[in-house]
Protein backbone atom coordinates (compact mmCIF):
# COMPACT_ATOMS: atom_id res chain seq x y z
CA UNK A 1 0.00 0.00 0.00
CA UNK A 2 2.55 2.52 -1.20
CA UNK A 3 0.78 5.58 -2.50
CA UNK A 4 1.62 9.16 -3.30
CA UNK A 5 -1.01 11.84 -3.76
CA UNK A 6 -0.29 15.26 -5.22
CA UNK A 7 -2.38 18.32 -4.53
CA UNK A 8 -2.18 22.09 -4.82
CA UNK A 9 -2.30 22.54 -8.56
CA UNK A 10 -4.51 25.04 -10.27
CA UNK A 11 -4.67 28.10 -12.47
CA UNK A 12 -2.36 30.99 -11.68
CA UNK A 13 -1.29 34.14 -13.50
CA UNK A 14 2.28 34.63 -14.68
CA UNK A 15 4.41 35.78 -11.80
CA UNK A 16 2.17 34.09 -9.28
CA UNK A 17 2.87 31.27 -6.87
CA UNK A 18 1.60 27.83 -6.01
CA UNK A 19 2.61 25.24 -3.47
CA UNK A 20 2.29 21.61 -4.45
CA UNK A 21 2.01 18.89 -1.83
CA UNK A 22 2.98 15.25 -2.07
CA UNK A 23 1.49 13.13 0.69
CA UNK A 24 2.65 9.59 1.31
CA UNK A 25 0.47 6.73 2.44
CA UNK A 26 1.59 3.27 3.49
CA UNK A 27 5.25 4.11 3.92
CA UNK A 28 7.53 6.62 5.53
CA UNK A 29 8.34 9.22 2.95
CA UNK A 30 11.58 10.18 4.66
CA UNK A 31 13.00 6.76 3.76
CA UNK A 32 12.87 7.62 0.07
CA UNK A 33 14.34 10.10 -2.32
CA UNK A 34 11.47 12.23 -3.55
CA UNK A 35 11.36 13.87 -6.93
CA UNK A 36 9.03 16.29 -8.62
CA UNK A 37 8.51 15.87 -12.35
CA UNK A 38 6.33 17.52 -14.93
CA UNK A 39 4.98 16.74 -18.34
CA UNK A 40 3.32 19.04 -20.83
CA UNK A 41 1.34 17.78 -23.84
CA UNK A 42 3.66 16.63 -26.59
CA UNK A 43 6.73 16.83 -24.39
CA UNK A 44 8.77 14.31 -22.46
CA UNK A 45 8.50 14.05 -18.73
CA UNK A 46 11.23 16.10 -17.13
CA UNK A 47 12.70 16.29 -13.69
CA UNK A 48 12.02 19.48 -11.78
CA UNK A 49 13.46 18.95 -8.33
CA UNK A 50 14.37 16.22 -5.88
CA UNK A 51 15.40 15.80 -2.28
CA UNK A 52 17.83 13.23 -0.95
CA UNK A 53 16.57 10.97 1.83
CA UNK A 54 20.02 10.60 3.37
CA UNK A 55 21.12 14.16 3.96
CA UNK A 56 18.30 16.34 2.69
CA UNK A 57 20.28 17.67 -0.24
CA UNK A 58 18.15 19.25 -2.92
CA UNK A 59 18.53 19.49 -6.66
CA UNK A 60 16.80 21.60 -9.28
CA UNK A 61 16.48 21.74 -13.00
CA UNK A 62 18.11 24.82 -14.48
CA UNK A 63 14.73 25.99 -15.73
CA UNK A 64 13.34 26.35 -12.20
CA UNK A 65 16.41 27.08 -10.11
CA UNK A 66 15.89 30.18 -8.03
CA UNK A 67 12.12 30.04 -8.43
CA UNK A 68 11.13 26.65 -6.99
CA UNK A 69 11.93 25.19 -3.59
CA UNK A 70 11.49 21.60 -2.47
CA UNK A 71 11.05 20.81 1.21
CA UNK A 72 10.07 17.98 3.51
CA UNK A 73 7.82 17.81 6.55
CA UNK A 74 8.48 14.48 8.22
CA UNK A 75 5.76 14.99 10.82
CA UNK A 76 3.19 15.20 8.06
CA UNK A 77 4.86 12.57 5.89
CA UNK A 78 4.82 15.01 3.01
CA UNK A 79 7.04 16.83 0.56
CA UNK A 80 6.27 20.21 -0.93
CA UNK A 81 7.22 22.17 -4.00
CA UNK A 82 6.93 25.91 -3.57
CA UNK A 83 6.72 27.51 -6.99
CA UNK A 84 7.25 31.24 -7.31
CA UNK A 85 7.53 33.59 -10.26
CA UNK A 86 5.61 31.14 -12.39
CA UNK A 87 5.88 31.33 -16.15
CA UNK A 88 3.59 30.03 -18.89
CA UNK A 89 6.21 27.43 -19.76
CA UNK A 90 5.75 25.95 -16.29
CA UNK A 91 2.32 24.74 -17.37
CA UNK A 92 2.23 20.95 -17.06
CA UNK A 93 0.98 18.05 -15.04
CA UNK A 94 3.22 17.77 -12.01
CA UNK A 95 4.03 14.41 -10.46
CA UNK A 96 5.81 13.39 -7.31
CA UNK A 97 7.74 10.15 -7.17
CA UNK A 98 9.66 8.07 -4.63
CA UNK A 99 12.77 6.00 -5.14
CA UNK A 100 15.52 4.31 -3.17
CA UNK A 101 18.59 4.27 -5.39
CA UNK A 102 19.69 7.85 -5.92
CA UNK A 103 18.28 11.33 -5.73
CA UNK A 104 18.10 12.30 -9.36
CA UNK A 105 16.04 14.15 -11.92
CA UNK A 106 15.91 11.07 -14.14
CA UNK A 107 12.35 9.69 -14.08
CA UNK A 108 13.16 5.99 -14.52
CA UNK A 109 15.10 5.90 -11.27
CA UNK A 110 11.87 6.25 -9.31
CA UNK A 111 9.64 3.37 -8.28
CA UNK A 112 6.43 4.94 -7.01
CA UNK A 113 4.43 7.69 -8.64
CA UNK A 114 1.45 9.81 -7.89
CA UNK A 115 -1.22 10.53 -10.46
CA UNK A 116 -0.33 14.15 -10.96
CA UNK A 117 -1.81 17.58 -10.45
CA UNK A 118 -2.38 20.13 -13.19
CA UNK A 119 -0.61 23.48 -13.05
CA UNK A 120 -1.68 26.09 -15.57
CA UNK A 121 0.06 29.45 -15.78
CA UNK A 122 -1.90 31.86 -17.92
CA UNK A 123 -3.35 35.34 -17.89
Amino acid sequence: QLQLVESGGGLVQPGGSLRLSCAASGFTLDDYHIGWFRQAPGKEREGVSCIDSSDGSTYYADSVKGRFTISRDNAKNAVYLQMNSLKPEDTAVYYCAAGTDIATLVPYEYDYWGHGTQVTVSS
